[in-house]
């Protein structure tokens, strides 16, 4: 019980951390910030 309760946990970890991914990729702001970034590499 102890190991499928871990699982589950985890796996909502894992969900809250993609759904505020995709959250700050419907910010125009931060994809141009992202994209300066990046540009700035090269």
């Amino acid at each position: 019980m102890r190991a499928a309760y871990k699982r589950w946990l985890a796996y909502a970890a894992v969900l809250a951390l993609l759904l505020a991914v995709f959250a700050l990729y419907l910010r125009p702001d931060f994809m141009l910030t992202l994209a300066d970034q990046l540009w700035a590499c090269f």
